[in-house]
């Protein structure tokens, strides 16, 4: 079944797609994906962009931003994210953060791609045309967390280093530990070189075993390129963080094979919008 669910049917509304599996288990969490439609870009940013560091206009961008967060039922000073620079980094977020990078990227969590908070009433948020978006919550000790892992930081493990983290800052155990992969390119449509598989390899070595690279990678047509599945190949490196399998869930959909509802900067050749993931605990 897939866990993310398109709750809006109207083009003029931001188009959202919900973790309705966890929202219906706990009434304070709002967890998502946003489609490209529903916003105020134009042109190769149409419509709903919510990144600054693309080359779309700022006003509309944060405009786009405050349409999601009302959407939401969030504040917009609520809405909190880092710089994103392809790492492994986890940042904690207070609730004296909220509101950072929200209007300039310069006040975000610099060198940062994975946040997590305890705080009620904050807004995480991250960005994506392709890239997995990672999800992570503890019921018991009420910790939500995003991490932005395009193929850097997935070999760098930052699925793990976000368990790591919960565990030691907040108390997490990893039994406790739901988590979720989100909307991003497929294996259908995503073929790297021995460059980048040669750190698939070496990450899955030598606490896991190579035959894994079988369910990760298949050759592709074209000479010495492989076709990788990012969304599996973060499941496995959970699983290896103690996360049970039957708390972590999948998206099935490719962001490139359905650019027509999603920004994909494979199919768009580099020049697109990006989607925001979002995880936060509403106020009682």
């Amino acid at each position: 079944m897939e866990p993310f669910i398109r709750v809006n049917i109207n083009n003029e509304d931001p188009a959202r797609y919900e973790l309705t599996t966890w929202q219906d288990n706990h009434i304070a969490i709002r967890a998502g994906f946003t489609g490209r439609s529903g916003g105020l870009g134009s042109g190769s940013f149409e419509s709903f962009n919510l990144a600054l560091h693309v080359g779309d206009d700022p006003d509309t961008v944060i405009a786009n931003r405050k349409r999601l967060a009302e959407a939401l039922e969030f504040s917009f000073d609520q809405w909190t994210c880092g710089e994103q620079v392809h790492s492994h980094r986890v940042a904690l977020v207070s609730a004296s953060d909220a509101g950072r990078g929200r209007i300039d990227r310069t006040d975000a969590f610099q060198g940062t791609d994975g946040l997590l908070t305890d705080e009620p009433g904050v807004l995480l948020t991250s960005f994506y045309a392709d890239c997995v978006p990672l999800y992570f919550w503890d019921p018991v000790r009420s910790v939500v967390g995003l991490a932005h892992a395009g193929w850097k930081g997935t070999v760098q493990n930052i699925a793990g280093e976000m368990v790591r983290t919960m565990k030691s800052e907040y108390g997490c155990k990893e039994a406790n530990i739901h988590a979720a992969i989100g909307p991003s390119i497929g294996a259908c449509c995503y073929e790297v070189d021995e460059t980048v598989m040669g750190q698939v390899r070496a990450c899955l070595v030598p606490d896991l075993h190579l035959e894994q690279l079988d369910k990760v990678a298949e050759p592709s047509h074209t000479p010495d390129k492989s076709k990788l599945d990012l969304k599996e190949l973060n499941r496995i490196l959970m699983r290896k963080a103690g996360i049970l399998p039957s708390h972590i869930e999948c998206s099935r959909w490719c962001t490139s094979c359905h650019s027509d509802r999603f920004f994909s900067y494979r199919k768009e050749n580099g020049v697109t919008g990006r989607m925001a993931s979002w995880i936060g605990m509403k106020e009682r």
